[in-house]
């Protein structure tokens, strides 16, 4: 048995162990039924041992079947309009795939430009981080960019298999996610915690307050370093073709489907002054890109080309931290973390990196996407413990899951690593001295940035 299945099979034990122990003194009688649920859901997700959204529409099944909590609270994530900000951005990612915009976009930086080596990791970064703010889907970007830049790396005179190969992909994978966590529609643990927050909360969060708060440090700084520890740990040199191709014409549905992206872009960007939520921006983009003649991708693509399982997958997920708010096992768990971490009012400085460090680490028992599922729920506790506004106990969230030190946490990680079939000694190789500059480097600089931003007053 392969060991992704014997820990699910160990978990499962556990589960229904837990299933039938009375609850403690104080939960109500259905708490440790709905704990046992939850940690099956959170150990499959976790171990991968079924795809994501299967496990989602089977926590949601038996929540109905055992009569966990009631049907509002188990589907509560399908009545969030974060749901609708997945549906859309399924739709643009394969709106940008499917014209051959996100690869005229990589292909005519670098035909423009004569780069050396280092050159040539900085601009790749760049227009992978570029890409993450057009194109909301992790996977779909990863997949997007490998072949783009291999074919790159090869017409530069990168060898199959040299520091500068390994380097081009280590950017399409890790950049595309670990920058992507801080634009919310570029990832889906974005999504999640902002799901959930305006599910459990009611709190809507702003595309504009999400970049403000994770981009500058988390995001644009990061890319920076990462290109760096490229070029230091992956050093190569390029030979540089002696013609170069001059790109095609733009076809009219790459010339639509940019006005749509720069419109919706526009919106989301100043969302703080008009007040549409991201949700509806990105539902109407995804349905001027389906429509005839106006948009840029054929109506047929949607039941053709585009994967709901994402989408399944989110709303359990949103599912998952309702039922655990409502079976009160969010409440006895926060209480027992806070009282473990010692949260005090008025240690702001303390209170941050505790809590950021245990938002980190839990990333190395779950996978990212399940990480807001798991902490969200105990946003509320957070802020009340620690005398913060909400937006930051839930922000302290987003800071743990930018932080990926082993390849498994990272699904898009992991589907570029099973394309490339690079080693995950290569991968740690990044990510080990990276994860040590974030937490030494980048998250003092976080928490500057929000005192700046004034998060603790």
């Amino acid at each position: 048995m392969k060991l992704p299945h014997l820990l699910a099979t160990l978990v499962g034990f556990i589960a229904v162990i837990l299933f039938f122990t009375p609850p403690p003194d104080g939960l109500p009688p259905q708490s440790m039924r709905a704990a046992a649920l939850l940690l099956l859901a959170l150990g499959l997700w976790a171990t991968a041992a079924l795809p994501e959204h299967i496990t989602g529409l089977a926590f949601l099944a038996l929540c109905m079947l055992l009569a966990i909590a009631p049907a509002n609270v188990v589907f509560s994530g399908f009545m969030s309009g974060t749901l609708w900000l997945v549906l859309g951005g399924l739709v643009i990612a394969e709106a940008v795939r499917a014209t051959g915009l996100g690869e005229r976009m990589a292909r005519s930086l670098f035909m423009r430009v004569t780069l050396s080596y280092n050159g040539l990791i900085a601009a790749a970064t760049a227009i992978t981080v570029l890409l993450a703010f057009l194109m909301p889907a992790t996977v779909a970007r990863v997949l997007l960019l490998l072949p783009i830049f291999a074919a790159l790396g090869t017409r530069m005179g990168l060898k199959p298999g040299s520091n500068g190969q390994h380097a081009l992909a280590l950017i399409a994978m890790i950049v595309s996610f670990q920058c992507g966590v801080t634009i919310l529609p570029a990832n889906a643990p974005n999504l999640v915690l902002v799901g959930a927050a305006e599910t459990l909360y009611g709190k809507t969060i702003t595309y504009v307050e999400y970049l403000v708060s994770q981009f500058p440090i988390l995001g644009a700084l990061k890319a920076v370093i990462i290109a760096v520890l490229l070029m230091k740990l992956f050093p190569d040199e390029v030979r540089p073709p002696a013609v170069r191709e001059a790109p095609k014409p733009m076809s009219p549905e790459e010339k639509r489907l940019t006005a749509v992206l720069v419109a919706a872009l526009a919106l989301w960007a100043s969302d703080f002054w008009h007040g549409i939520r991201p949700a509806w921006i990105a539902l109407t983009a995804a349905v001027i890109l389906l429509l005839p003649r106006i948009g840029a991708v054929p109506h047929t693509v949607f039941p053709d080309k585009i994967k709901l399982g994402s989408y399944f997958y989110v709303g359990a997920v949103l599912g998952f931290g309702a039922v655990m708010q409502d079976s009160g096992v969010g409440k006895a768990l926060g209480s027992s973390i806070l009282a473990w971490l010692d949260i005090e009012r008025g240690a702001d400085t303390a209170n941050f990196f505790k809590l950021a460090l245990f938002a980190t680490v839990t990333g190395l028992f779950t996978t990212n996407p399940a990480q807001p599922a798991l902490l969200t729920p105990l946003a509320g506790q957070i802020a009340e413990a620690a005398g913060w506004r909400l937006e930051a106990a839930l922000m302290i969230i987003a800071v743990g899951f930018s932080t990926m030190l082993l390849p498994y946490q990272a699904p898009p990680v992991m589907v570029g690593v099973a394309v490339t079939g690079m080693r995950l000694a290569t991968v740690l190789r990044l990510t080990a001295p990276l994860t040590a500059i974030c937490l030494l480097v980048l998250l003092p600089l976080e928490y500057l940035w929000w005192w700046v931003l004034g998060y603790f007053r």
